[in-house]
């Protein structure tokens, strides 16, 4: 649903152009509202936690190999969505959830849909204002060097809990990239393809090989890519959800299961966001 002080016609438009959005790490809308409906969209379930849930569950931080993953994936993502000729205008740590096998970003246009070009957006209700690039504030035209600000605002959020840390705080592998992503000046940021270069291993670099990893990313995004503790929350919210779904099922039919088949729950039905 929409922010209060959103416009659904932009809300809804951001959302149907999120359906085209290319890319491993992104999740897009899979159902919108029908005509003379009030303005909602759905996405597909993904047993995930959002990066600010995350922190809560590891207590702190995230270590830097698991920081270095989330921005290489962030990225090659941002990357392919510059490549369509859009700029994603949302990107916080809100905005981005972690799961079992690398990150997803969601909030397509959260920034466009909040208010238009021209008129301030600080303080606008539900926009992260430590990740909302200042010439977006101001109200100025959503930009791809603005995600490149954002993205440095998400990384230091997961490196050390801040969006806007002192450049001491910063882990030293990304205190100097992370601070030039963070500069007001959009033109002192860095390209996305500097950032995939310094952060990814050294490993990953060349083209695929076969059945080898498509992206760079997809390297340093093998099993313990995220702490214990937050796989651990991952798979307890999938069985969570799982044994709901099984007994919305029973309730609803109390033939189901049949007595000599085991449970299986039916196909996940789409949150709505």
């Amino acid at each position: 649903m929409p922010l209060a002080t959103a416009d659904p016609q932009r809300f809804m438009a951001e959302a149907d152009a999120s359906r085209y959005l290319l890319g491993p790490w992104v999740l897009p809308a899979v159902e919108l509202a029908g005509p003379g409906e009030g303005a909602w969209y759905t996405r597909a379930y993904l047993p995930a936690l959002s990066l600010p849930t995350a922190l809560a569950v590891n207590g702190g931080p995230l270590p830097e190999p698991t920081v270095r993953a989330l921005a290489v994936a962030l990225a090659e993502t941002l990357t392919v969505i510059h490549g369509q000729e859009l700029t994603h205008a949302g990107l916080c740590p809100s905005a981005v959830l972690l799961a079992a096998d690398g990150p997803r970003l969601t909030c397509f246009g959260a920034v466009r849909a909040a208010g238009p070009d021209g008129v301030a957006r600080q303080g606008v209700p539900g926009l992260d204002a430590g990740s909302l690039p200042p010439e977006q504030a101001a109200g100025g035209q959503p930009r791809p060097l603005g995600d490149v600000y954002a993205l440095g605002a998400t990384l230091a959020y997961a490196a050390t809990g801040y969006t806007m840390p002192e450049r001491e705080e910063l882990p030293p592998a990304l205190r100097s990239l992370v601070s030039r992503c963070l500069a007001r000046d959009p033109v002192s940021r860095p390209q996305l393809a500097e950032i995939i270069d310094v952060l990814a291993d050294e490993g990953s670099q060349g083209p695929p090989v076969g059945f080898g990893p498509a992206t760079r990313a997809e390297t340093m995004l093998g099993p313990g890519w995220v702490p214990a503790r937050i796989v651990a929350a991952i798979v307890h919210q999938s069985a969570s959800v799982l044994a709901a779904e099984v007994e919305i099922q029973a309730q609803a039919n109390p033939a189901w299961p049949p007595p000599e088949a085991a449970p299986v729950p039916a196909a996940l039905p789409p949150h709505r966001y």
